[in-house]
């Protein structure tokens, strides 16, 4: 079983372009990882200081990678085993799918090198484009490769995307564990502002009685809402996982004037201010195009930053051939 808990750090991450054609195939590895050598040559020294600088700007624009929380399998398994490559089999199978869908699911069968069979799933946030779910499923794989190294189960959420994998199914089954909840100021809602969560909570439970759906979407006044669940959940799973969701977001957050509820196959999450509002493919790609722009003056001003770099180090220089030369 995979046990969950909150980081009280913010995971990096990272924003592309918009791609305009399907990508190839990648594989992927749990082991994957970036490292950064140390080197006395200061060009180098510059440029890690102006990637930090871009992650950091980056990072506070990307809604869909900001973590939410994780856990890992106690069990592990054997660097190099064969379970490993089958967890790096799935793992990719994941990150294809998602090019093309907002949710998947896989179970890779046991060869004749390996006895495990390992499942998985993954699912976005029901308004994302398949190019911001295929983003943001790469982004939370890479980070069970560092959060769950040689974990024979993981799962981790992020605000744009879910990704669980593990050794023991857990397709297709009713999980209403609470993994995690947040909740805004106890008292900031005033009893009109109360009405209109409790409207919107409202409609999230009962979506709109003649569609089912997984991902919900709803408003009254400047009261947003939004509740989904993983789409291998039957509709009256789903159903019943959301209303007891609901039903703990508003005992436990009261009148707070924002709430989040995660359980183990869904959630529900309320705001005064509209933070959940984004609900259509306009939307994202509205987002998508504004996310361009900003990102664009970014490395404008990172340009001029480097040049600045570049300009003080040829001073710097100068001097100091100047001080040699007396």
């Amino acid at each position: 079983m995979i046990e969950f808990f909150l980081l009280l750090f913010v995971s990096q991450s990272y924003i592309a372009g918009k791609r305009k054609e399907s990508p190839p195939l990648r594989k992927f590895s749990l082991k994957q990882s970036i490292h950064l050598h140390r080197s006395t040559n200061m060009a180098h020294q510059h440029h890690v200081v102006l990637l930090a600088v871009m992650m950091i700007m980056l990072s506070a624009m990307a809604d869909t990678d900001s973590f939410i929380f994780g856990g890992c399998s106690q069990v592990k398994f054997m660097p190099g085993s064969p379970y490993e490559n089958t967890v790096n089999s799935l793992l990719t199978s994941l990150i294809n799918s998602a090019t093309f869908t907002n949710y998947n699911n896989f179970t890779i069968q046991p060869t004749p090198s390996s006895s495990a069979t390992v499942y998985g799933l993954y699912q976005c946030r029901g308004d994302l484009s398949n190019d911001r779910c295929s983003r943001c499923v790469e982004r939370a794989v890479s980070q069970l490769g560092t959060l769950c190294l040689d974990a024979c189960g993981g799962a981790l959420q992020l605000d744009g995307c879910f990704v669980k994998y593990d050794n023991v199914s857990f397709l297709g089954v009713e999980d209403k564990t609470a993994v995690m909840k947040k909740c805004g100021p106890s008292i900031g809602l005033t009893s009109d502002a109360m009405t209109r969560r409790d409207e919107v909570l409202a409609y999230l439970e009962t979506s709109d009685g003649s569609t089912y759906k997984t991902y919900r979407t709803s408003g009254s006044g400047n009261v947003r809402g939004v509740a989904q669940c993983t789409g291998d959940l039957s509709p009256t799973e789903c159903q019943d996982c959301l209303s007891d969701a609901i039903q703990r977001l508003k005992m436990e957050c009261g009148a707070s004037t924002w709430g989040d509820m995660y359980l183990a196959k869904c959630y529900a999450r309320y705001s005064e201010g509209g933070r959940y509002s984004r609900n259509s493919n306009d939307d994202s790609n509205h987002n998508d195009d504004e996310i361009e722009k900003t990102l664009a003056i970014l490395i404008g001003l990172i340009a001029g930053v480097a040049l600045i770099i570049v300009f003080l180090s040829f001073l710097s220089k100068v001097c100091e051939k100047h001080k040699g030369g007396k």
